[in-house]
């Protein structure tokens, strides 16, 4: 019998299978590690990957700045959110706001929930919003481990280059499967990591294999990638226990 169970890891581990982990060895996983930080990292490893260094209030203006309209084709991905008048949404990682207020004027009967962990950055949210006459942007402080979304009420959670900062990820991702309302969507929106032509500090990428590896452990199941922008992922996924498909696609390389 011991033999036959070790032929059988041998020939799982050849054929690039996943084998079963005890409950009791997968408990005994620390979820986090630490190790010495690399330049642009804070030391501290999930699922493999070092998170990224957050960037702060200080850094707004490149958020704005002129030329990432053309650099990121942002005009794209807004189109290419399907958002219905009355949709709820939320702009996780929101910053500046330079989603927040133009998905609020595709909502006249819904609203954004504009989700950040800094104070400063919703200031900036609030007065923008005001500026440029939008009442329908509710801004939310995050804590590091909660987005303190409100249950089951969002059909759409959008997140642009803030995941791979996000310092507990698996809490945070948690709060946004359990905010989501039935039929409501994650859009994870990444610079490729498996490009190296994109001029990008290589903490600030992910690939969609990671990601998706990522997202399935709090409940989150990958329906497609959309590679229209030049230098970014569009990740699109749903919760696993909505309504079951005859098939599923299979995860890409």
């Amino acid at each position: 019998m011991r033999r036959s169970i070790l032929l059988g890891t041998v020939l799982a581990l050849g054929l690039g299978l996943a084998l079963p982990v005890r409950a009791d060895e997968a408990a005994s996983e620390p979820l986090y590690t630490t190790r010495p930080a690399s330049r642009d990292g804070i030391g501290k490893f999930y699922m493999g990957r070092e998170i990224a260094q957050v960037m702060g209030h200080r850094g707004a203006g490149w958020l704005e700045r002129p030329e990432r309209l053309l650099e990121e084709r942002t005009d794209l991905l807004l189109e290419h959110l399907d958002l219905e008048p009355d949709h709820v949404v939320v702009d996780l990682g929101a910053g500046t706001g330079y989603f927040s207020l133009p998905m609020a004027r595709e909502l006249p009967r819904g609203k954004v929930l504009a989700v950040d962990l800094q104070p400063e950055m919703l200031t900036i949210i609030e007065i923008r919003a005001r500026e440029a006459g939008i009442e329908n942007i509710e801004p939310i402080r995050a804590s590091e481990t909660r987005p303190n979304i409100p249950p089951a009420s969002v059909d759409l959670v959008l997140i642009v280059d803030a995941y791979h900062e996000f310092s507990y990820p698996r809490e945070v991702m948690q709060g946004v499967v359990t905010g989501l309302a039935p039929g409501g969507r994650v859009v994870l929106v990444e610079y490729r990591a498996e490009d190296p032509g994109v001029p990008i500090k290589r903490l600030h990428k992910m690939s969609q294999r990671q990601a998706i590896r990522e997202m399935e452990t709090v409940g989150l199941r990958w329906k497609q990638t959309h590679d229209f922008l030049p230098r970014q992922h569009v990740m699109v996924f749903e919760r696993a226990d909505a309504t079951l498909r005859t098939s599923v696609p299979s995860v890409p390389e």
